[in-house]
């Protein structure tokens, strides 16, 4: 089925710009437009997208705004922010408000379709610019902050995140530690970006945690704790 999209913005330009670039793409089915944050919300339950493109400066509410409302109440739409701004604290506040990606509105074509079919996928769509502002103000910071807590599991053998990982399982999340996407690991490996979700889905389970920022900020605890390279 194809992918069905929520374009939200403000600006009717940048909206029929993204309509013409995606709506002849036979795995994406534009299901609506909303020019607001209200209107986008409102708009949710009859039209059921599975990923809403969304600006972040807009009348009434923000994108950041909009984003805690869809991952409170829709968590099954995913919110791809499609902003103008290359600020960290807008990144931040993405990523921590629950967005699944981020793209600045002079990324290729070709970005914009890979990231719209990412996060469709369930999968995280940060850029290595965005990539690393997430880990330069949130994982590091958290690691330096608790380095000096043990690492340990119900045995409390140190670094056992690690201990329980399979070679590959080990090799993607070094990947997902050094900012890379699910394409990117994707073509080092020569795999498959399901079977890089598959695998990352796998290390998230035996992690214990939610989400790959998390499981980010876990793995770089206890790779420094364990004193590796």
């Amino acid at each position: 089925m194809p992918i069905r999209l929520l374009i939200t913005d403000d600006h009717s330009v940048v909206r029929k710009g993204i309509r013409t670039l995606l709506e002849d793409e036979a795995d994406i089915q534009i299901v609506g437009e909303a020019t607001d944050g209200d209107e986008a919300i409102d708009l949710i339950p009859a039209l059921k997208p599975d990923v809403m493109l969304l600006d972040i400066t807009m009348p009434r509410m923000s994108g950041i705004e909009v984003t805690r409302v869809v991952a409170q109440r829709y968590p099954e739409v995913r919110v791809l922010i499609f902003s103008m701004h290359n600020n960290p604290d807008y990144i931040l506040n993405a990523v921590q408000s629950g967005a699944a990606g981020y793209l600045l509105k002079d990324t290729s074509e070709d970005e914009i379709l890979r990231a719209v079919r990412v996060v469709a996928t369930g999968d995280l769509y940060y850029p290595t610019s965005a990539s690393s502002v997430i880990i330069r103000h949130l994982v590091l910071p958290n690691a330096s902050r608790r380095n000096r807590e043990p690492a340990t599991d119900e045995t409390g053998s140190a670094g056992s995140l690690w201990n329980k990982l399979t070679p590959r399982e080990e090799q993607i999340l070094t990947c997902l530690t050094e900012g890379m996407s699910s394409r990117e690991i994707a073509d080092r490996f020569d795999i498959s970006p399901n079977t890089v979700a598959n695998q990352r889905a796998s290390i998230i389970r035996k992690a214990g945690v939610k989400n790959t920022v998390d499981l980010v900020r876990l793995a770089l605890k206890e790779r420094k704790n364990s004193g590796a390279n």
